[in-house]
């Protein structure tokens, strides 16, 4: 693996010219920005056909493009309906069939929310959930896909660092999506302030050492700029949104200076390659 961090985007920048699916002309314009990861979007269901996927996976892997999958928004592992809970495990499944046919490993989701029942319970079903998916992603012959449950940015969902973590530890293949905008975002800007940034970041960084040192170097991460409210996210904004964080320079330092190599997933509203390309940038010249 790269001693490195692959930076790359959530799907494609607004300022892509291509109409149709075009793997080829997807991974020349992601290797355009000098990126190295790049994440499909299945929010709204897993809909690419596994030849398709193939294809597209082909031509990354031969600009190292590393691919990863963003399943479906809809997945909540803690529902308090035991047939949502049990359809979700259904939406991993589909979503690792892909990231497999793209070639990667990483499967990102978002783990759902509170609702009318405490944190506490929340999480239970959750843990219990995430269990289930892996004896599932073994059975299926998916043992090889990595499971990456993502920090939430609304105060209400499932999904604090102590959270994701506590699900990292079902199982050692368990990686983290740490998506550091959301983390902001629900401490209403209070996490990851500009005065404070180097301190909290390294706070992080050293938090994921529960994990052991192969998943605490080489998480997944989630990067962009957030605007918040009382109930935390609001919505993604771009690097030249700059009345809201968080920075990126303090993550980058330390990331060089510890020497991780995780894969940072840039998800701003529109100019999500060029902004990785920023970060990527950002950190070659450290």
């Amino acid at each position: 693996m790269s001693e490195t961090p692959r930076f790359g985007s959530a799907g494609l920048s607004d300022s892509y010219p291509g109409k149709k699916f075009d793997p080829e002309g997807i991974a020349s314009y992601t290797a355009g920005f000098g990126l190295t990861a790049f994440e499909y979007q299945c929010g709204r269901g897993v809909r690419l056909a596994l030849d398709k996927a193939e294809a597209l996976g082909k031509a990354c892997a031969e600009k190292n493009i590393s691919l990863s999958v963003h399943a479906p928004y809809y997945i909540s592992m803690s529902s308090l309906e035991e047939d949502k809970r049990l359809h979700s495990i259904d939406y991993l499944l589909q979503s690792c069939a892909l990231v497999k046919a793209l070639g990667g490993r990483r499967v990102i989701f978002h783990t759902g929310s509170c609702g009318k029942q405490s944190r506490e319970e929340a999480l239970e079903k959750a843990l219990d959930t995430m269990r289930r998916a892996v004896e599932a992603c073994d059975a299926a012959g998916f043992a090889d896909c990595i499971l990456c449950p993502e920090t939430m940015g609304k105060v209400n969902q499932l999904g604090t660092l102590d959270e994701v973590l506590a699900l990292c530890q079902v199982d050692e293949r368990i990686t983290p999506c740490i998506d550091f905008g959301h983390l902001y975002a629900r401490s209403q800007g209070v996490q990851f302030a500009e005065a404070t940034a180097t301190e909290d970041y390294a706070a992080l960084l050293d938090k994921l050492q529960v994990l052991g040192p192969e998943r605490a170097s080489r998480f997944h991460a989630h990067f962009s700029r957030i605007a918040y409210t009382k109930g935390g996210e609001k919505c993604h904004l771009t690097f030249a949104d700059t009345e809201y964080g968080p920075p990126h320079a303090p993550l980058l330092a330390l990331l060089k200076e510890r020497g991780l190599a995780p894969t940072i997933i840039c998800e701003s509203a529109g100019t999500q390659a060029e902004d990785a390309a920023v970060l990527g940038r950002t950190y070659a010249a450290l």
